[in-house]
């Protein structure tokens, strides 16, 4: 097996030619170079040197071995290139994962000041359930994910990240729209287009149904949250989405929300972590952004408010 060290004082003598010049460039004595070249013409069995005054020329085989050690030597440079470009992020991958609604509405808002800082990180955007992205994140396919809590996990680390409101949707011309606040029971019965198992909005509107001890009338389930817009829209059914997922329908009248009697609901959205996995440098930078994004309390108002205010900011 070829020792490293004497192959290195090898390659720097062949450059070199000198034995001299050759132990100033490796920062070690004259003589500790001499034995490694020594050593490693021993080791091969070879004579890899001749002598031309008081420079040393390589034989034959020593110009063979040269020619492969300089380029072991030009790699490791590589690799010690990109050793220090993936510590200063000037080169690497981030693997983040996300729940369907956040992938599509809010991390285009919130991965744009991420790309600005370190423009050559590459990123690889999941997303699924929040329960997907749970066990993405168990099976190191992910390192951070953005979700709405739904399942507890011993080995994740859960940090409050922001507070989405949920509301009730239907469509304009429903029988409930002009009844100011409704009580659960007058909607319990209608049609309702589910969220996907897994998400946290299922979770959370789950528990609400059980809260008033009552089954829901499922209709279909999906995480496409579109989908279950342009169905209530049709007048399929209800269902509760994220309020800044159907901003837009709201403002221009496609579907109309209605509150409940009961307090405001709110979906509780978490940045998760591996407890005992180190993150990478860029997942480490991602995480540090997200937790310097406005202030917790603007977070916590919701990320369309946050977007809002921050983007007025900027005008």
């Amino acid at each position: 097996m070829i020792n490293l060290n004497q192959l290195r004082a090898f390659y720097q003598v062949a450059q070199c030619q000198n034995v001299s010049l050759a132990a100033r460039q490796l920062f070690v004595s004259q003589p500790a170079v001499t034995a490694q070249v020594k050593l490693f013409e021993e080791s091969c069995g070879l004579k890899l040197f001749k002598r031309k005054g008081r420079n040393l020329i390589l034989t034959d085989e020593g110009e063979t071995l040269f020619s492969f050690s300089k380029k072991i030597f030009e790699y490791e440079q590589k690799i010690e290139d990109a050793v220090a470009q993936m510590k200063e992020l000037k080169k690497g991958s981030l693997r983040l994962g996300s729940a369907r609604t956040y992938a599509r509405y809010f991390m285009p808002f919130l991965l744009t000041g991420f790309r600005d800082a370190f423009p050559h990180i590459k990123i690889h955007l999941d997303e699924g359930s929040s329960r997907e992205m749970i066990h993405s994140l168990i099976e190191l396919k992910n390192e951070v994910v953005i979700i709405a809590k739904a399942d507890e996990h011993p080995n994740i680390a859960f940090v409050p990240f922001s507070r989405e409101e949920l509301v009730l949707i239907l469509p304009p011309n429903h029988r409930l729209t002009n009844r100011g606040r409704i009580g659960f029971e007058q909607f319990a019965q209608e049609p309702i287009i589910m969220k996907d198992p897994g998400s946290g909005t299922r979770k959370l509107v789950d528990e609400l149904f059980a809260e008033n001890e009552c089954s829901p009338n499922i209709l279909m389930e999906t995480g496409d949250a579109e989908i279950i817009k342009l169905l209530v829209q049709h007048g399929e059914g209800v269902s509760f989405l994220v309020k800044e997922a159907v901003a837009v329908e709201l403002q221009e009248k496609k579907l109309v929300t209605v509150p409940l009697k009961k307090d405001s609901i709110f979906l509780d959205v978490s940045i998760a972590y591996l407890k005992n996995q180190p993150l990478s440098p860029p997942a480490q930078a991602f995480l540090n952004s997200l937790e310097n994004l406005g202030t917790k309390k603007m977070r916590f108002q919701g990320m369309g408010a946050l977007m809002a205010k921050m983007l007025a900011e900027e005008r």
